[in-house]
Formats: structure tokens, C-alpha cells, sequence
């Protein structure tokens, strides 16, 4: 027979148990370990550990209409709120950012705040996407563009009286340029403009451009964010609750909305964003400094060689100096063109930022600005083995 009488107690018979801890305090945290941490649900019992993906496009509507309250899916969705969270914390906002359905759909916006006829700064080497958008608005006669060597910083200073925003890439795609961030955005509001960075390259885990004094900044999360090559995103940030409320204001009117299951794949992606960065930055430096000294080669562009011309700004303003570089073969646009033909790990493709290296010569795209060398490679280094990589392009430049 089982003994159902009252079972003696512990003395000590408190409720610490029952009482859930205090939330972690995100913002204390490493970027490595905000990258992990951030956007998790509450740690409530049996509630999960990863956000769940809401696929609804409409929520029930009870009781008199609150603007406060969810109601159409083109509006808001809390698949997207988790990774805002955790893209927002990386960037050290003080807002959530803003997830859209591609990068291009998150330059658009930010081009948005441009006032009608506005003039544009921007450099002359930005990713080619931004140009192109920026290029037809002009023709258009929406805004004027002008385009600057963001290198020369004197240059772009020169440049800013009477523009209305500057747009920033640092380093720049595929030149891998360096721009001096914080002088450059001091200059730009003191012109009484506006300051949007391209963090793309960089991540906020190398490069954070509001703590830099910036006004936006804009990513393409289809690249190291997710980085797995499988979804097409972008994302907006800012600290500026108007200029957040606009942006917003134009993803809804637009619906250049995520997709629910795009977004929760974004934010398994960033979960491994600090080891996968880690991993593909080492090799990238000892990528460049072999290609560096290969007869094969004329030139190297990666902002952690000593000699890069943009060394010392990037190394003052970055906390690494990233997973891209560009090559110049010395013998020409052919020689470049046999090298994507013969890697074999390598793939030849466009984009970057995935767990795959990836090259392409950037000048097969006839969008591509034509200051750009035609023997020009844009390497994107993944997470291979790095002596696997290296014996792959040392044997196709060979």
C-alpha cells in the first residue's frame, strides 16, 4: 500500500523557484553574445526558446478601433519584431529597426526622406543597386546626384553645401574605399543634411555608424546578417523616433514587407554572425596578404593590409577590417575573367556575406560604374578551410 501521509518539508521552503529571474540586460552584453541573446521570447514556463513564426495576414478586430492594436498583417507581424529587436540592440539604437523585403527595398525608403528635388552626396562607388536607384529618381526629376570620391574627404566636404542628405558606404563596394565616418557626418550637419551608411560590408559587429554620429543606416540582410544566401532582406535603423516613424510610414503605404518565414530565418542567421565573421575575417587577412605578393596579381584592396590606403581610418573607426577584398589581376580583364572560370571551391556568383566564398569580376555587369578596374575581382570569403581556398585561387591564377 502506498504511504499517502504528509511527507516532511525542507525548513527552508521558499518560493525562489517559483519567481522567474530578471531579464538579462542586453545592452551589457559582447556583441558575440548579444548576437545569441537578443530577441529571445520571455523566459516564461514552457514558453520557447526561439520565437515562433506567426503566418496570418489578418488578426481579429474586437471592440472599438485602437491604432495601438494589431490588426492587418502589411502593417505589423511579431515574426519581424524579434530580429528588429536584436538588429537594433546590435546597432545600439534606441529603437527597433526596421526589417523590409529586400536591401534595395530599404535604400528606397531611406532615399524616402530625401525632400523632394534634394540633392544627393554619395559616393561614386557604392554598391551599384544604390547607384542605379539613385541615377532613375534623378532622371526623373526627383533628386540631383552627385557623385564624390568618399576617400577624399575634402572633397566630399566641398561637396555638401546646399545637399540635403549624404550617403555613405565605408569601405565602399567593390573598392573597398574608406570613408572618415565621423568627420564627414559632423560635416554633413553642420550643411544641414542628412546622414545615411550602408553598414553592409561591416555588420555592427565591426562598424557601428550611429555611435559614429550618423542619422540611418541601412543593411542588406540577405548578406552577413541571415548569411546563408537563402533569403532576400534589408533593414533600416535610426534612433530618431520621427525619422523612424517615416520610414515606417513608407514600408506600410509601399508593402515592402518581410515575409514571416524570411524574417525568422534572418534571425537564426545572426545567431552565428560572430563565429561565421570570425572565422571568414582570419582568412580573408591571409588571403590578402598572399595574393598581395602573387606575380599574378597587380593589386590588393582589403583595409587590413599596412599598406592599404585606408589602413589607418580603418583601424580607427572599425573593430576588424572584414571578410571582402578585391583583387586586380595583372593581366587584365581576361586573366580575371579565366580566374572565376577555373576556381572550383570558390563560386562564382554574385552577392556575399554567405557561409560559401564567392567570386565575381565586377565589371561583367554593365551597371557597374566604369571607374571600376575591368580586371577588378570582388572576393567575398566564407568559412572553408583556409588552405583549401587559398590552393583553389593560387591554382586558378596559375
Amino acid at each position: 500500500m502506498t504511504d499517502r501521509s504528509p511527507q516532511p518539508q525542507p525548513e527552508d521552503s521558499s518560493t525562489e523557484h517559483d519567481t522567474a529571474p530578471e531579464p538579462v540586460d542586453v545592452r551589457r552584453l559582447a556583441p558575440d553574445s548579444l548576437v545569441v541573446a537578443a530577441g529571445r521570447p520571455a523566459r516564461t514556463a514552457e514558453a520557447p526558446v526561439n520565437p515562433p513564426i506567426w503566418l496570418s495576414s489578418t488578426y481579429h478586430s474586437v471592440g472599438p478601433v485602437d491604432p495601438l492594436r494589431r490588426s492587418y498583417g502589411r502593417s505589423e507581424n511579431p515574426s519581424w519584431e524579434p530580429f528588429e529587436e536584436a538588429l537594433g540592440e546590435l546597432e545600439r539604437s534606441s529603437l527597433p529597426a526596421l526589417l523590409f523585403s529586400s536591401g534595395m527595398a530599404a535604400v528606397d525608403a531611406a532615399l524616402t526622406l530625401l525632400p523632394p528635388g534634394g540633392t544627393l552626396v554619395i559616393p561614386r562607388h557604392s554598391y551599384q543597386g544604390s547607384l542605379v536607384a539613385v541615377h532613375e529618381a534623378e532622371s526623373r526629376g526627383q533628386l540631383t546626384v552627385v557623385e564624390v570620391d568618399v576617400a577624399d574627404t575634402d572633397a566630399v566636404i566641398a561637396a555638401l553645401p546646399g545637399a540635403a542628405m549624404l550617403w555613405l558606404e565605408s569601405p565602399t563596394n567593390p573598392m573597398m574605399e574608406i570613408a572618415e565616418i565621423a568627420v564627414l557626418t559632423r560635416a554633413a550637419h553642420a550643411a544641414g543634411a542628412l546622414v545615411v551608411a550602408d553598414n553592409t560590408f561591416c555588420t555592427p559587429l565591426l562598424q557601428r555608424p550611429l555611435d559614429l554620429g550618423v542619422d540611418v543606416v541601412v543593411h542588406s540582410v540577405t548578406k552577413y546578417l541571415a548569411g546563408h544566401s537563402d533569403v532576400i532582406l534589408g533593414a533600416v535603423v535610426t534612433s530618431d523616433a520621427e525619422l523612424r516613424a517615416r520610414l515606417l510610414r513608407t514600408r506600410t503605404v509601399r508593402g515592402a514587407i518581410a515575409g514571416s518565414f524570411e524574417a525568422w530565418l534572418a534571425l537564426r542567421g545572426l545567431r552565428t554572425l560572430a563565429i561565421r565573421l570570425e572565422r571568414s575575417e582570419a582568412t580573408a587577412a591571409l588571403l590578402a596578404a598572399r595574393l598581395a605578393e602573387h606575380p599574378a596579381v597587380g593589386r590588393v584592396r582589403y583595409p587590413g593590409l599596412p599598406d592599404d590606403p585606408g589602413h589607418a581610418r580603418a583601424a580607427a573607426q572599425m573593430s576588424g577590417f572584414g571578410s571582402i577584398l578585391a583583387l586586380e589581376t595583372a593581366g587584365g580583364a581576361h586573366a580575371a575573367e579565366r580566374l572565376t572560370e577555373r576556381v572550383r571551391l570558390w563560386s562564382p556568383a554574385t552577392s556575399l556575406g554567405g557561409v560559401e566564398s564567392l567570386v565575381e569580376r565586377r565589371r561583367r555587369h554593365e551597371t557597374e560604374s566604369l571607374t571600376v578596374p575591368t580586371n577588378l575581382v570582388r572576393l567575398s570569403v566564407g568559412i572553408e578551410n583556409a588552405e583549401d581556398l587559398w590552393a583553389d585561387l593560387a591554382g586558378a591564377l596559375a
